[in-house]
């Protein structure tokens, strides 16, 4: 829930500590790629944390994510990944990596309404100059692609 709603990165949620959520806020503090972020904490995103962290079990450390096997400590970013990759298998999905939730994220706000602005505030600086790959599901609102530049111009842009 939290990698689907928020965008956050496999690495992102495998470091989140219970010290970074804030309930009284609503927000959660989010370290990763160089950098700290702020997130609302969305209702159902809190509650799916909520229920999580009733069923947690006793770890050596105050991760959010746990393994359950011993030793009961933060989960690696490979092991977020791998339960993403095992629910798939399980739903019947073709499989997919925590990445491909990210991608979700970003595509639920373009679906939503809201524009590729928004979807790349959501998933924060790009690490790299890649294509804008959510462009192309969003073409009635993008004005115009220019190859050489590699960029989508919409309507807050233009």
């Amino acid at each position: 829930m939290i990698l689907v709603r928020l965008g956050l990165r496999a690495g992102e949620a495998a470091r989140l500590r219970l010290d970074d959520i804030d309930w009284a806020s609503g927000h959660l503090k989010v370290t990763g790629k160089g950098r700290e972020n702020s997130l609302p904490l969305p209702v159902d995103v809190g509650q799916a944390l909520e229920a999580w962290l009733r069923l947690r079990p006793p770890a050596l450390d105050r991760a959010v994510f746990v393994r359950l096997r011993a030793p009961r400590q933060m989960m690696t970013t490979s092991g977020i990944s791998g339960v993403i990759a095992r629910l798939s298998d399980l739903a019947g999905f073709d499989r997919i990596y925590a990445h491909r939730l990210r991608h979700t994220a970003a595509m639920d706000v373009l679906a939503a309404g809201g524009s590729l602005n928004e979807a790349k505030e959501l998933l924060g600086p790009p690490t790299r100059s890649p294509r804008w790959a959510y462009a192309k599901v969003d073409s009635h609102r993008c004005a115009s692609w220019s190859s050489r530049s590699g960029k989508c111009r919409d309507d807050d842009t233009a």
